[in-house]
């Protein structure tokens, strides 16, 4: 059995078209699982009952199986996913003023290794598939219809900041975009998808200009600092990365963001702040500093808020586009860099 969820409308008309019913029924069935939100085929009556049973046998409309919810003090909803091989995917509900943001995940674990993050204690355990991905914006989209957040039950905006690196993902990920860009799909532009990355620069220049907003996670401004806490950087460094970013050939109002993850007495000092402005400088781009999300699985510490805002301000003196992300879910482990941490709390019960 096919899932639904894992075909682009393309790939669903070929699939009908192979069974010799009309290929507009692919539209029909897009219309009322993604515009409509009914994933029940006995409700969808402008297709014949016999078609009905016939999509109904071929096309599996639920593949990972949704976990109870874990809501945060500050009003994110962290929400998980059983997939059938056992495995547990994370995504977050995060509400700001004006938008709702779905954070999702593109891999269980991650290869990246970066010594600040949670998911890459675990390790690779494998990529997710297009469905799983489109299945998470699905399960949140079922959860808004009953529990809506600030009144709120319409997501505006997707980032693939959860488990994973995207990039790495790389078919899964565009095919999962195509989906959710298509008109009779999921219907999202371009300007409300985020795709952020480590900086692999093969996937990124096999990227179509266009497809979505890009965010590298850089961390810091030299060399060396990123290679201590980002292994992969030994491969991509950060001259290739700024190199890929002037060459980009993005709208003329696009801007790639760099994430800068803020690590006490490492990477959060006025000298690290000339040192990133150096860096950056001449470059069209956004930064957004992200004081570290602590956990038991790092050395690492969250500077204090006077720090922040210091090294914050040298950059708009500066005249830099730059914002400070506020923390959110941390107490139910959904802030940025903790997602995963179920698989090492459950791995250190079993010890």
């Amino acid at each position: 059995m096919l899932c639904f969820f894992g075909l682009t409308l393309k790939e669903l008309e070929d699939v009908i078209g192979g069974t010799g019913k009309e290929r507009y029924r692919a539209r029909q069935l897009y219309r009322w699982v993604y515009n409509k939100g009914v994933y029940d085929f006995s409700m969808m009556d402008n297709i014949p009952k016999g078609l009905r049973t016939l999509f109904r046998d071929m096309l599996d409309m639920e593949t990972i199986k949704p976990l109870e919810p874990t809501a945060s003090m500050d009003g994110s909803v962290k929400l998980s996913f059983m997939t059938k091989d056992d495995n547990i995917i994370e995504s977050v509900l995060i509400p700001e003023k004006n938008r709702l943001t779905l954070c999702v995940s593109s891999q269980i674990g991650c290869r990246m290794a970066c010594s600040f993050c949670v998911t890459g204690k675990i390790g690779f355990i494998r990529n997710l598939e297009t469905h799983e991905i489109v299945e998470q914006i699905i399960g949140a989209k079922k959860y808004l219809n009953v529990s809506p957040i600030n009144g709120g039950d319409r997501i505006t905006n997707i980032v693939f900041m959860g488990m994973g690196e995207p990039m790495d993902n790389f078919e899964n990920v565009v095919r999962t975009i195509e989906i959710m860009k298509e008109p009779l799909g999921l219907d999202f532009s371009r300007r409300r998808i985020t795709v952020s990355t480590v900086g692999l620069i093969g996937g990124l220049k096999r990227l179509q200009p266009g497809t979505a907003g890009l965010a590298i996670s850089l961390n810091a401004a030299d060399e060396q600092k990123r290679t201590e806490i980002m292994p992969i950087n030994r491969m991509y460094p950060i001259r290739d990365i700024l190199d890929f970013v002037r060459h980009y050939k993005g709208s003329p109002r696009e801007r790639i963001t760099f994430e800068y993850v803020l690590l006490k007495d490492f990477n959060d000092s006025l000298e690290d702040a000339r040192m990133l402005y150096e860096l950056l400088k001449g470059i069209r781009c956004k930064i957004n500093l992200i004081p570290f999300n602590e956990s038991l699985y790092s050395q690492f510490r969250t500077p204090d808020k006077k720090t922040v805002d210091q090294f914050h301000a040298y950059l708009i003196d500066k005249c830099m586009t730059a914002i400070v992300r506020n923390s959110r879910g941390p107490d139910v482990n959904a802030a940025c860099g903790q997602l995963g941490m179920a698989y090492l709390l459950s791995k250190k019960a079993m010890l």
